[in-house]
This record gives structure tokens, C-alpha cells and sequence, in this order.
């Protein structure tokens, strides 16, 4: 099954895309691809949910992280030996209301970054900083309840997203790790880990 579907490598993680139903729920399918990934049953796969909702490996398997996010007809999947992460997966769309989501939910730095570019690039950044915003807060385990504004992302020089600042709450905004990539035609995608 995984060697059907495109898969990307970023130490210690891997993430696969898959074709999904849109509608569906994710966990059926997420589940299937971890179980054969780690040599499970999908039903004897020790795979849980905390009172967050938030997906948990445990028992013999706790020692990896693991999550999922569906957009449209796409799934990814997430799998870390040694990590807890997060992964996020949005549609490229036009938002009629883009700036004013980016005003009311993000930091006040990334407002006045956004609000200086054009609509184009202004809805190219908007899509990659919800990614990793929102892999990032998954990752943590409050998802964006936590607050969007409270953490801070910017390009460096080379255009690479990067955390520049976090609430204390998440963390040393050093140890993150962050990768985004067009997971699809259309579709940008977000994984957020640290190690543990």
C-alpha cells in the first residue's frame, strides 16, 4: 500500500499522501497505513485519542508520534520514531476573506508582513503560514484553540518559512521543526515535530 502512494522522508518522519473520500473520516484509512507500516492489524494497532481528539500511539508503540489531516480528496499521514508531530493539509483556494482572517487571528508581526505584499503573494504566504501554524498547534495538542497569534512565523532570506517566535507554552521556538511543501497540485501541506 505505501509503496503506492507518494511519500516524503524528513528525519525522523515520513508522510505519505493518500487518495481520500472527501467527507470521510481520515482515522480508517490513517490507520490501515500505520498498522502495515509497524506490523499491526489495523485493529490490534495501539492507536488512541486524548480528551483533545489528539491521535496517540501507545503501549509498544509509544515511542512514535503519528498524525493526519484531510483536505478535499487527499489524506496525509504522518509517522516519527522518537517524535511528536503534527501535520496539516489545505486546498489552494481563493478566500474572499483572507486578510481579514489574517488581521483578527494572526501575530501582530506576520499582520504587517502580510499587509505590505500584494493579493497573489499575500494568498500564496497565507496558505503556508496556516499549514505550519496549524501543524505546528496539532503537534502541541490544543490545535488552534491554543491561539493562531501566538506564534510567529517569517521567510529568511532564502524564502524558507521559519518559527521566529512562540508562546512559552509551546516551547523553545528552536527546537520546532518545520517542513512545507506543495503536497499536490493545489494543495499545501505543513509537518511540525520536535524530538521527545
Amino acid at each position: 500500500m505505501t509503496a503506492q502512494v507518494p511519500c516524503w522522508r524528513f528525519d525522523p518522519v515520513r508522510v505519505w499522501l493518500l487518495p481520500h473520500t472527501p467527507g470521510a473520516r481520515g482515522e480508517p484509512q490513517a490507520r490501515e497505513l500505520l498498522a502495515a507500516e509497524l506490523g499491526y492489524t489495523p485493529q490490534a494497532l495501539p492507536l488512541t485519542r486524548d480528551e483533545r481528539n489528539r491521535p496517540w500511539l501507545i503501549g509498544a508503540l509509544d515511542h512514535y508520534g503519528t498524525g493526519w489531516s484531510h483536505s478535499k480528496g487527499h489524506l496525509l499521514v504522518a509517522l516519527g520514531e522518537g517524535a511528536r508531530l503534527g501535520v496539516d493539509l489545505e486546498q489552494q483556494r481563493p478566500r474572499r476573506q483572507m486578510r481579514e482572517v489574517v488581521r483578527r487571528f494572526f501575530h501582530a508581526d506576520e499582520v504587517r508582513w502580510l499587509d505590505a505584499l500584494d493579493d497573489a503573494a499575500c494568498e500564496a504566504w497565507f496558505f503556508r503560514v496556516w499549514c505550519a501554524k496549524e501543524a505546528l498547534l496539532k503537534a502541541h495538542g490544543h490545535g488552534i484553540s491554543f491561539g493562531l497569534e501566538k506564534l510567529c512565523f517569517a521567510p529568511d532570506a532564502a524564502g524558507v518559512l521559519q518559527l521566529v517566535w512562540c508562546d512559552p507554552g509551546l516551547g523553545e521556538a528552536a527546537r520546532w521543526q518545520l517542513h512545507e511543501w506543495q503536497a499536490a497540485p493545489g494543495f499545501r501541506a505543513a509537518l511540525a515535530w520536535y524530538p521527545f
